[in-house]
Formats: C-alpha cells, sequence, structure tokens
C-alpha cells in the first residue's frame, strides 16, 4: 500500500508544509519541566504561562523562529559560597517550544508570580468572502 503524503492530495493546495510542520511539533516535546499552561482569554487571543519559579526576566529569552515560539532559560553560575542541605528546587536550564499557525502573533510578554505570561493573538481578515474577477484575454 502506498503511503499518501498530505500535501500531496489533489484538493490541499497550498499545504504541503503541514505535515513538515506536524513533524517538528511532534519532535519539540522537552518533556514536563517547565510546567505550562495555554489558556485562551478571547475569540481570538490566547496566553501560555510558564512556571519559572527562579528565574529572573535576565535568564529568560523569548525568540520567534520560522513561526516557532522559543523560551529558553539559562541561570547563571551559582554561588560557590552556598551551601544547600537539600536542593529540590530546579535550577536547570531549559527549552520549551510552541508551533505558531500563519496569523497568530505575539502580542508580548511578562513576569508575574513565578509565572512568565507570553500572550498571543490571531489577526482575523477584515473579509472572508472575496470575489475573483475573470479578466478577458
Amino acid at each position: 500500500m502506498t503511503k499518501m503524503m498530505l500535501g500531496a492530495h489533489p484538493f490541499l493546495l497550498g499545504f504541503d508544509q503541514l505535515e513538515r510542520l506536524v513533524e517538528r511539533t511532534a519532535k519539540s516535546d522537552q518533556g514536563g519541566y517547565p510546567p505550562y499552561n495555554i489558556e485562551q482569554t478571547s475569540d481570538h487571543s490566547y496566553r501560555i504561562s510558564l512556571a519559572v519559579a527562579g528565574f529572573s526576566e535576565n535568564d529568560l529569552s523569548i525568540t520567534l523562529e520560522d513561526r516557532q515560539l522559543v523560551i529558553r532559560g539559562k541561570q547563571g553560575e551559582p554561588d560557590e559560597a552556598r551551601v544547600f542541605l537539600h536542593r529540590g528546587i530546579a535550577a536547570r536550564q531549559f527549552q520549551r517550544s510552541f508551533v505558531l499557525a500563519e496569523g497568530v502573533d505575539v502580542n508580548g510578554a511578562d513576569m508575574e508570580n513565578g509565572l512568565l505570561h507570553i500572550d498571543l493573538v490571531r489577526s482575523v481578515p477584515d473579509t472572508i468572502v472575496q470575489e475573483i474577477k475573470i479578466n478577458r484575454r
């Protein structure tokens, strides 16, 4: 039996990158650290919240690379003078990625009570129906 590629179906014109997008999303699973929430804040906006306790704004970077939102966290070198009797708070570096659909843009980011909030907004086209004029040749 022949495997049919999603983008090769004759009714799906221009969707050839969708399969690569799904593969890239599946490969971006980084486990459970740091934990995060994704919530819909309105019909056209979303919020990603990551639990980044112990990280400052300077320890975090947020980039958008080819429709992929990448959040990285790396704390500075630990103070050698500190002696821990128990160390249960994770202080490891992380990278968490989210693939954004076309038309979804980052609206801003802020930190509050150990949570990094990233707000996303989907742009909605003004008109959904478009009439196409037939040119005479």
